[in-house]
């Protein structure tokens, strides 16, 4: 009996020593509670640490940087143009005893974050023109370099440089929303704009635009490779043409020089032996008749002058 109660004992002393003691890691702070009030000071260092047992529990916060991000929020600019703006931003927790009353946790910190920088965004975008939150600071444009559509463009001012551009535009709404933050025990170490984008009705009117300039860029170029493709065509049919013509003179000078010198040696053999000549030509024409042809003519026609030679024994 007197081993199974000093078991117990052993049993329950095991029970509030473990229940005493927590380890704090390196990447946090505690801070011990009892019964919702913060007791001491925040405990930093990472080792093994105690409490009392039952009545006290620990509340650990994170050291490290934390991320936040918002929800994409809708907001008019100073131009009445909507756009969507999706925000992020990094924070730690610096006051842990201050963290505790006034949000508790994490999960209450986001959630004022939410608030605060939610509304230092809306208040500063709806206070600024389009192009100081797309642009950045050192923002230049060649417009030599754009195509006739882009330069004619009135809606934008493309040379237009930015009086605070993205980056001082961060910077203000850090500013403005980090003045909040030690009441929070919050230190806010940036708040960046992930993205910018026109909501999706003006979206659409816009690609549409867009669509629109591309395919007049589009005809343009069609046009312009018509109009070479025929001067082309043009000057290809005008070459041929003064080929072809070239070709036909010097053919013909070919063929004129061709008949003289043929023209020459016909009349060098007919002047070497006309008899001969004439006898040839005569049996040409004796072939060229056929073997069923009529032929009506006087008797004493030059013609039949070597048929009569031949006759003659």
């Amino acid at each position: 009996m007197k081993s199974f109660v000093t078991g117990v004992v052993a049993l329950v002393g095991a029970f509030v020593l473990y229940s005493s003691a927590f380890v704090v890691d390196e990447a946090e702070q505690a801070i011990i509670v009892q019964f919702g009030e913060p007791q001491g000071e925040v405990i930093s260092d990472p080792g093994l640490h105690w409490k009392l047992p039952f009545v006290q529990e620990v509340r650990r916060y994170d050291r490290r940087l934390l991320i936040w991000d918002g929800d994409v929020t809708q907001i008019p600019t100073l131009g009445r143009e909507f756009i969507q703006v999706d925000t992020t931003a990094r924070w730690r927790i610096v006051d842990p005893l201050q963290f505790l009353r006034s949000v508790r946790d994490e999960r209450g910190g986001r959630n004022r974050l939410d608030d605060i920088i939610d509304s230092v965004v809306r208040d500063i975008v709806s206070g600024t023109e389009l192009e100081e939150i797309v642009r950045s600071g050192d923002w230049s444009v060649d417009v030599e370099e754009l195509d006739e559509i882009e330069q004619e463009r009135d809606d934008v001012v493309l040379t237009k440089r930015p009086k605070l551009g993205r980056e001082k535009l961060e910077a203000e709404i850090l500013k403005s929303a980090s003045r909040l933050m030690p009441e929070l025990g919050i230190e806010l170490v940036d708040v960046r704009i992930k993205r910018i984008n026109y909501i999706d009705s003006v979206r659409r009117q816009v690609e549409n635009r867009m669509i629109s300039e591309r395919q007049a860029i589009a005809e343009r170029f069609r046009a312009e490779g018509q109009g070479r493709s025929l001067e082309i065509t043009g000057e290809m049919e005008r070459e041929l043409r003064e080929i072809s013509s070239e070709a036909a003179r010097q053919a013909e000078e070919i063929r004129g020089k061709a008949d003289a010198e043929a023209i020459r040696i016909y009349g060098e053999a007919f002047g070497a032996d006309p008899e001969f000549y004439t006898f040839i030509r005569t049996l040409d024409t004796y072939k060229a008749l056929g073997k069923n042809s009529t032929l009506m003519i006087r008797a004493d026609s030059d013609f039949f002058r070597y048929l009569e030679d031949i006759s003659q024994p």
